[in-house]
């Protein structure tokens, strides 16, 4: 992995203003928590536009991962709440309504496609467990109320 490093040098000392609010890109903040000597980094803001759907492509992946990760785990255990499942579903909406409102137009409809099919996947998949839960709940029930 290349690292860079922004060092400031400029001999007049006179200072570059942007303005961002006319231009279009995609912002984030740095998470690097490295201390370095150069230009720390509040906000950086992309403005190629395939640059930015590398970048969502990317981050995407990796969520898309620790959901699929987490369902997995709740799927495996045998023991797990409802509530748990239940978290996870609003977790997953959640991360559908900001891929809707915020990632939509950096991204190419094809790929936007796909994503909301691999969602519905792990959607169904998470509601599935809920109702196998809900019916082991049921029967549960019926099997205490019997043994009078």
């Amino acid at each position: 992995m290349k690292n860079f490093t922004i060092v400031k040098d400029m001999p007049n000392k006179d200072k570059i203003i942007i303005n961002y609010s006319k231009e279009s890109g995609y912002k984030f903040k740095p998470q690097n928590k490295i201390k370095y000597k150069g230009v720390k980094v509040n906000t950086l803001v992309i403005m190629k536009s395939s640059f930015i759907e590398k970048l969502l492509k990317k981050k995407i992946k990796r969520k898309l991962d620790y959901y699929l990760q987490n369902i997995i785990s709740l799927l495996d255990d045998d023991e797990g709440t409802t509530d748990g499942v239940r978290s996870a579903l609003t977790e997953l909406d959640r991360y559908k309504t900001i891929v809707e409102f915020k990632y939509k137009k950096y991204l190419n409809q094809n790929y936007l496609n796909l994503l909301y099919k691999k969602i519905a996947v792990l959607e169904r998949e998470l509601k599935m467990r809920l109702l196998i839960m809900q019916e082991d709940i049921y029967d549960m029930e019926e099997l205490k109320g019997k043994s009078r």
